[in-house]
């Protein structure tokens, strides 16, 4: 599967860079507090190996800073708790068991995928082993719900809190069935462009969304809708741009083999678009080691990379079309158009 866990982008700017600058150290304190080790010596590997996967310690259990993501959904929810007239500082629960809750599905992820290597580090499986680092998922799961419950301490109200369990485990939910549907993609020949798009809309699509409804939720409740539209649309075209750099970006750029999807027959959209219109490009997909160059060329010829670009673009009109239908303007409101731009044009 594609990893979609930290896009890379441009060093944000204006009032989008003051709020990263603004968010993340507080983001990073309470994802700190919520996976604080234990003062049980043995239990120090266990919270050794979550904070290794976060970026905190080396190998050694040493501190240490490596990359971790660039933390976007958690900054979504505060974005999306002051655009909706809130206050930012109470969503950082929120924004934290997001986080929390991604990262959970990365570890598992490596697992299922066999993965060896995340943002250049071995991963959690292949220093500790499978059964740990299942574990250790499955404890980052279990602290993103009681870190969510920390919002009671940030005095939001009762009735709220619960409403914010309530979306959040549907989006637990929701992305397990995407990570389901993707699985059994990778045993199967073909793939829809219906069937993807139910996928990306549970394994990418459904955190962002939940992250921005979130925020909004705490912030004011009575534009969660809106800000949950946004997200989704913003999701499903974050996945799309994903799968034409799999396919089409620059090596330079993106840090991996040019066609590296098609080489190991990722069941993108521009993928399922060719399965769909080309005999051809369907014989060259069946082939064990694919002919990248010839796949690639197929696709164009069928249009498959205009296809998916168009169809960002529209995921991404739409869910800026979500956050004017808010009639909300403000600074927030302008970081989150163009966060959601950088999103739709990065190149890695």
């Amino acid at each position: 599967m594609t990893d979609t866990a930290s896009p890379d982008l441009q060093p944000p700017t204006s009032d989008l860079q003051k709020y990263f600058a603004r968010f993340i150290p507080a983001i990073e304190t309470e994802m700190r507090r919520s996976v604080a080790a234990s003062d049980d010596p043995t239990l120090t590997l266990f919270y050794g190996m979550l904070h290794y996967h976060l970026g905190w310690v080396d190998t050694d259990l040493k501190p240490a800073h490596f990359d971790a993501g660039k933390r976007i959904r958690p900054v979504l929810t505060l974005l999306c708790c002051e655009a909706s007239g809130g206050e930012w500082r109470r969503a950082l629960p929120a924004a934290a068991a997001v986080e929390l809750l991604h990262n959970f599905s990365l570890i598992h992820d490596d697992i299922e995928d066999n993965d060896p290597v995340r943002r250049g580090r071995p991963t959690l499986w292949k220093v500790w082993g499978v059964p740990q680092a299942i574990n250790a998922g499955d404890a980052l799961y279990t602290m993103a719900h009681t870190t969510l419950n920390g919002l009671v301490e940030y005095h939001v109200p009762a009735e709220r809190v619960l409403a914010a369990r309530r979306r959040f485990d549907r989006a637990c939910i929701t992305l397990t069935q995407g990570q389901h549907l993707d699985l059994g993609f990778e045993s199967r020949t073909s793939v829809t462009e219906a069937e993807y798009v139910r996928m990306i809309s549970g394994k990418t699509a459904a955190l962002i969304e939940a992250a921005c409804g979130l925020g909004a939720l705490i912030g004011n409740h009575e534009f969660a809708a809106q800000y949950e539209a946004f997200g989704r649309g913003l999701g499903l075209a974050f996945q799309i741009q994903d799968d034409l750099l799999g396919i089409w970006g620059d090596p330079q750029v993106t840090g991996k083999p040019a066609g590296n999807d098609l080489r190991h027959h990722k069941k993108s959209l521009p993928v399922a678009y060719g399965l769909d219109r080309s005999a051809e490009f369907r014989r060259l997909y069946t082939q064990a080691e694919v002919d990248v160059t010839a796949a690639r060329a197929e696709l164009d010829r069928v249009g498959a990379r205009e296809y998916a670009g168009q169809l960002a673009a529209q995921h991404h009109q739409q869910a800026w079309q979500a956050l004017t239908a808010t009639g909300q303007q403000n600074t927030a409101m302008e970081a989150l158009r163009e966060l959601a731009t950088q999103l739709l044009k990065r190149s890695a």
